[in-house]
């Protein structure tokens, strides 16, 4: 069993930030198709030591009601850190929440078919990657500081 974290990339979320922000400043529009960070988003990383891996389970944890969208990116970051397109985000997506009425012990919710596909399209892309990038949306009281989600693969023999 392999326990991978999600990681904050803390620099590239601001790189983001100061792109739209360059952009407000100037009175500009966005290229064609390219997807731009917003207020509530922020760039997380997965770095994987191993290749092969068979996707087993998801860990998410809210520790108070909220909402969690998870997108994966087909980007390869590079230094200069070229701008994030929409076709470059990848489905499915992995919803999670933790509603007001929910006990503080109910497991986080999800949409378990999409969120295992999610899994299995990570493992797939672990194959031919080191690193891949995503973007987690924080809603509903939902934020970095109240979200731990990992992913748990097995590995191959």
């Amino acid at each position: 069993m392999s326990l991978l974290p999600f990681r904050p990339d803390t620099q590239l979320t601001e790189v983001m930030r100061l792109r739209v922000q360059s952009l407000q400043q100037r009175g500009q529009k966005r290229q064609d198709g390219e997807r731009l960070l917003r207020p509530n988003e922020a760039v997380y990383r997965l770095d994987f030591s191993k290749q092969s891996l068979h996707f087993s389970h998801w860990t998410v944890r809210l520790t108070q009601p909220g909402h969690l969208t998870v997108t994966a990116t087909s980007q390869l970051w590079t230094p200069d850190l070229t701008n994030l397109m929409t076709r470059q985000l990848l489905e499915p997506v992995g919803v999670f929440w933790r509603s007001p009425e929910d006990a503080s012990n109910v497991p986080v919710k999800c949409y378990d078919a999409d969120a295992h596909e999610f899994g299995e399209r990570i493992a797939e892309l672990a194959k031919v990657r080191k690193v891949m990038y995503f973007l987690f949306a924080f809603a509903e009281g939902c934020n970095p500081e109240t979200v731990d989600c990992s992913i748990t693969f097995t590995l191959d023999s």
